[in-house]
């Protein structure tokens, strides 16, 4: 099973392709980036086309999206909020299924404790896809963990 995890956002929206077979193995993971310079609808718009890319390239048979539960600044979780949507339109558009996951389910996913914080996250995701090196940006290994989360989610 292929499955496209996606860490939401606005500049930038982490992105991961694993396979989970008898174990998981990372196929891909990055950032994508938009310009400041652009319009909120500009940026929204690259962000659709780069995830139906991947989706294209990498045919996953479902796409895991981090959900927002809870958020500190109102400003940041609406446009964090917009980025959801187009990967959801993303997903939808490719009739692909979709799972949502809360920050505490990834993270109760990847460490065993909801209230990990980033690093033992990115410790985990490491040594769960046997990783040379904690993967980079913060993005990417967010993305990641929502995948696995989704992998350990399935049956």
């Amino acid at each position: 099973m292929i499955i496209l995890g996606i860490d939401p956002g606005t500049a930038a929206t982490g992105f991961a392709i694993i396979k989970k077979q008898s174990e998981l193995r990372a196929i891909d993971y990055g950032c994508i980036r938009t310009s400041p310079q652009f319009s909120t609808a500009e940026r929204l718009k690259e962000t659709h086309q780069q995830i139906a890319k991947l989706i294209k390239k990498h045919r996953p048979d479902i796409i895991a999206v981090e959900d927002i539960f809870f958020f500190k600044n109102l400003k940041t979780a609406i446009k964090v909020s917009q980025a959801r949507g187009v990967a959801l339109l993303s997903a939808s558009q490719a009739k692909i299924p979709i799972a949502e996951y809360t920050p505490l389910q990834i993270k109760q996913a990847v460490t065993s404790y909801g209230r990990a914080d980033k690093s033992q996250v990115q410790k985990m995701v490491k040594v769960l896809l046997n990783l040379k090196e904690i993967p980079k940006p913060d993005d990417a290994a967010d993305a990641l963990a929502v995948a696995i989360c989704c992998a350990n989610s399935i049956h």
